[in-house]
């Protein structure tokens, strides 16, 4: 398969996007030895899990979902018995992988090392590898890396993505297969909608006092008012580091003189291409073109076997010297705009055109001048950070009485908090970090006074909290929340008789009888297009017995009502014949479950012990 300039993206998918595995912490050979001790969680064919790994790991996973929220969520709410044994399944598996891995010695050399990251795009300035955009990504990894670790982490990543890789890519893919799924997926359902809304029900639902409080005795625990804090805080950041000492013309025009050589913007070209195995076939469609040049896209969504250009009719973008593999590349850098040839790589024999070319230009001064400004910037205030974050973690907690030391000695600003507690959803900034509110709320903190300590929530951010005001959980009185509850109550009955109204008019039309529904307009759905239907009713639609038509389905909608669907017309699905990206699409699911066979087996031999009393939430 083609890749060019994605060739090691999922490198940086690994690398980037999966930081907080576990195997990406420690080199292969930390999982061959036997470490021991009273607190591992699991042994997986004697390389143990520790406690502070496991709980490290639980903490990375609920920071992960908070991110993926927006913010909008209690981590703690996903630290539970399934959820925490779901991470060490993880581990396990992540366990199995490196220890099979180190057993065929599939470790990636210096020189494959090299070269993988010598050609990753986020790597490169002007087209060329840059050692300081290298840097600076090790840099912004949480913790802070070296050049040299972040090297090694990526070489663990390569390493410990040879086995799934090798298994996912060995699946065969049926094309009897691969056209079924298609027709499925390409099938349409035309369907309406008929609702039996819960809200017109409230008139006639009648409450009882008794049945106010029956609910009351028996959800006291949902009816207490959340332990909660108000606070005072500072963040010691780079950032805000930075604007203490603004960067000077003077810094600037010498960063400028001293990386001129980084302002040149080398010669990028525009092509398009399209992928074949045999040189017969390019020639042919060389031959094709040169009669219909505006055939091209057409012919590269047709042919070409490169899926990643394909859909886009052949285009590659803009790109640079060393940016693709070396012989398309002297092929592209040799011809005139609007000029057709054909070269010959690793991948298949490529027909190729040449779209624009971009000369290149040395940017001047003040075209860079506030990027350069905004870099050093940064650069200075992570030098400024680094100095002075040790001490800054020192002065809150020795003087741990009060912020206003810290606060003067660095020149921040002590913020407040209204109230807040451990888990509700609240708008935090600086504070919202699960490990900071649980020091907040630590017994250190509300009753002994003490500042927390300073808690690294984001690369180069600590912030250091202290409790002004505390009110522990209570109960809420019956009198205050009895008419909150009645109205509860008074949902949950409108919503039972919907759903008793909706089942008694879907069994009647079901029987060919007029319900005196009120149907909504037709519309045509599919499982690749649900026209706005939310994926649990597109399921059902989907999913519904068609061999007689219309067909009837209802469910219930939580807190809504009762909906009924009629599936009144089925069209027979119609996929393109020759679909590279479905195929590539069913492959990945194919090896995907091609690997998890091969794991489950990997398992089954391993020696596994898991340590049930260190599993649990302490």
């Amino acid at each position: 398969m083609f890749d060019l300039v994605q060739k090691y993206r999922r490198v940086m998918q690994i690398v980037l996007g999966l930081i907080a595995i576990t195997f990406a912490t420690w080199g292969i050979e930390s999982y061959t030895r036997f470490a021991g001790g009273r607190d591992t969680v699991a042994s997986v064919n004697g390389s143990d899990i520790s406690r502070r790994e496991f709980d490290e790991q639980v903490r990375l996973q609920q920071e992960s979902l908070r991110r993926m929220f927006g913010g909008q969520m209690d981590p703690a709410a996903f630290d539970n018995p399934e959820t925490r044994r779901a991470v060490l399944d993880q581990m396990v598996n992540e366990r199995v992988v490196a220890t099979e891995t180190a057993k065929r010695s599939l470790w990636v050399d210096d020189k494959r090392l090299s070269e993988a990251i010598l050609s990753i795009p986020e790597f490169q300035a002007g087209g060329k590898f840059s050692e300081q955009q290298f840097d600076n990504i090790a840099r912004s990894q949480n913790p802070p890396l070296t050049a040299r670790q972040f090297a090694e982490r990526i070489r663990q990543s390569l390493s410990l993505q040879q086995i799934p890789g090798a298994v996912a890519e060995s699946a065969i893919v049926p094309h009897a297969l691969v056209a079924r799924l298609a027709a499925i997926e390409a099938e349409q359902r035309e369907v309406s909608q008929a609702q039996i809304p819960a809200k017109q029900f409230m008139a006639q639902v009648k409450i009882e006092a008794a049945q106010v409080k029956q609910y009351y005795d028996s959800h006291q625990a949902d009816l207490r008012t959340p332990e909660r804090v108000r606070a005072e805080y500072v963040v010691l950041s780079a950032e805000n580091l930075a604007k203490q000492e603004p960067v000077s013309d003077d810094e600037i025009k010498q960063a400028y003189e001293a990386r001129v050589s980084q302002f040149r913007v080398e010669e990028q070209r525009r092509a398009s291409h399209i992928l074949v195995k045999t040189k017969e076939e390019a020639e042919k469609i060389l031959a094709e073109l040169k009669k219909n040049p505006g055939a091209f896209a057409a012919l590269a969504k047709k042919q070409s076997q490169d899926p990643g250009s394909a859909e886009k009719g052949g285009d590659l973008g803009w790109f640079a010297r060393g940016m693709m593999v070396k012989p398309f590349e002297d092929a592209v850098f040799a011809m005139k705009p609007g000029e057709l040839g054909i070269a010959q790589s690793e991948f298949g024999f490529h027909v190729v055109k040449l779209a624009g070319v971009q000369e290149g230009k040395q940017r001047p001064f003040e075209e860079v001048k506030k990027e350069l400004a905004l870099d050093l910037a940064k650069q200075k205030g992570q030098k400024k950070y680094a100095e002075a974050a040790e001490q800054f973690g020192n002065t809150v907690y020795e003087q741990s009485e009060s912020l206003k030391p810290v606060a003067e000695r660095y020149k921040l600003q002590i913020q407040t908090t209204g109230w807040i507690t451990r888990s509700a959803h609240q708008e935090l900034g600086a504070l919202d970090n699960p490990k900071l509110l649980a020091a907040l709320f630590s017994q250190d903190a509300i009753v002994n006074k003490r500042n927390t300590d300073a808690i690294e929530v984001a690369p180069n951010t600590l912030v250091a909290a202290r409790v002004t005001a505390h009110e522990p959980e209570a109960q809420r009185k019956f009198e205050e929340v009895k008419d909150e509850i009645a109205e509860i109550l008074r949902r949950q009955e409108a919503f039972k008789l919907a759903e008793q109204e909706g089942t008694a008019k879907l069994a009647q039309v079901q029987k060919g009888e007029n319900a005196a529904l009120a149907w909504s307009a037709p519309k045509l759905v599919s499982r690749r297009d649900a026209q706005g239907l939310p994926a649990e009713v597109l399921r059902k639609v989907v999913a519904a017995d068609v061999s007689k038509l219309p067909a009837y389905i209802g469910m219930p909608i939580r807190d809504s009502g009762y909906l009924l669907l009629r599936v009144s017309k089925v069209i027979e699905g119609k996929p393109a014949p020759e679909d590279k990206q479905r195929e590539a699409r069913v492959a990945a699911t194919i090896g995907g479950a091609e690997f998890e066979a091969y794991l489950a087996s990997l398992k089954g031999r391993a020696d596994v012990t898991i340590n049930g009393a260190n599993l649990e939430k302490k």
